[in-house]
């Protein structure tokens, strides 16, 4: 396996683990205390969306460092897409849990599809 894939998945262990004890105080990718679109109020409300806006802000920010140019520019337009999305769900949990559970399963997929490219 090659040192920055080690790196990275050792990054995505850490901020993972602790986001499943942490409160909901904060999602990691924006501040809860300025949710005004009824996603992310809805986010910073459920501790399961919380948890999983967390994992999908570090899966994306590591997939960003480690991904060639051309794959860090579909991985922001698929994002930007898929952010579309989320807000169109509104304050509906269902909703919202599927639209992170869809894309938790690309970025992992992406991830695990890098892993196997090895050093």
């Amino acid at each position: 396996m090659s040192k920055p894939l080690v790196l990275a998945l050792a990054a995505l262990a850490g901020p993972v683990a602790g986001a499943i004890t942490a409160p909901p105080a904060r999602a990691a990718s924006f501040p809860c205390d300025r949710a005004e679109a009824p996603d992310e109020r809805a986010i910073c409300a459920h501790l399961a969306l919380n948890d999983r806006d967390v994992e999908m802000a570090t899966r994306f920010e590591i997939l960003k460092s480690v991904l060639p140019m051309g794959g860090q520019a579909k991985l922001r337009d698929d994002q930007e897409a898929w952010l579309t999305e989320r807000r169109a769900c509104g304050g509906d949990v269902g909703c919202l849990t599927a639209a992170y559970d869809a894309r938790l399963k690309v970025l992992r997929g992406v991830l695990a599809e890098f892993a196997k490219q090895g050093p």
